[in-house]
């Protein structure tokens, strides 16, 4: 059995995270927990570099507060501001300790109400989205792309897709 940290705490990502790893290895059996670990960046990323920097600290970070997992993954939302519109995406990274593997999500525009209420408003994308929606801790649930297609793809489906990809290099570790 292998043992999965998750650099996270959040439902929505440890999910993601075991239905990556069933989806990629399906013959492995996998123990899956979180840990609070540390992004070092700005609790709303503001750039596609300060959220894949996020993402390798939350790497590094739960590498120290508990050593000894096979592997390591850490999703990190982030946005950027666009002239009337805030582009989302995400930066999901792995690890076994050796290799690291990393992949950026699909973006797509957010309302310009989100990005009143992120750019000018200083709020997290998860406080704006349940602002908008009338929800509450809906970074833990659907997230803003699950109130934006009703439900038709959530936060754990956003995440999934690409830790798949994060995970190429231990999928075909020859070719990496």
């Amino acid at each position: 059995m292998k043992n999965i940290l998750v650099a996270s705490l959040n439902p929505a990502k440890i999910e993601a995270a075991r239905l990556a790893f069933l989806q990629a290895f399906p013959r492995e059996k996998f123990d899956i927990s979180g840990v609070a670990a540390l992004s070092g960046v700005s609790n709303q990323p503001l750039s596609d570099v300060e959220t894949l920097k996020g993402a390798l600290n939350r790497l590094l970070s739960a590498q120290k507060l508990k050593p000894g997992a096979d592997f390591y993954i850490a999703f990190e939302g982030g946005a950027e501001d666009g002239a009337d519109y805030l582009e989302e995406f995400a930066w999901v990274a792995v690890t076994n300790g050796v290799k690291i593997g990393r992949a950026r999500s699909a973006a797509f525009a957010a309302p310009a109400r989100l990005r009143s209420l992120v750019i000018d408003g200083g709020l997290e994308v998860g406080e704006a989205t349940d602002i908008i929606f009338n929800t509450s801790n809906s970074k833990q649930g659907i997230g803003m792309v699950g109130n934006l297609t009703n439900g038709a793809l959530t936060r754990t489906d956003y995440y999934v897709q690409t830790a798949i990809l994060s995970l190429l290099p231990f999928i075909h570790p020859e070719l990496y």
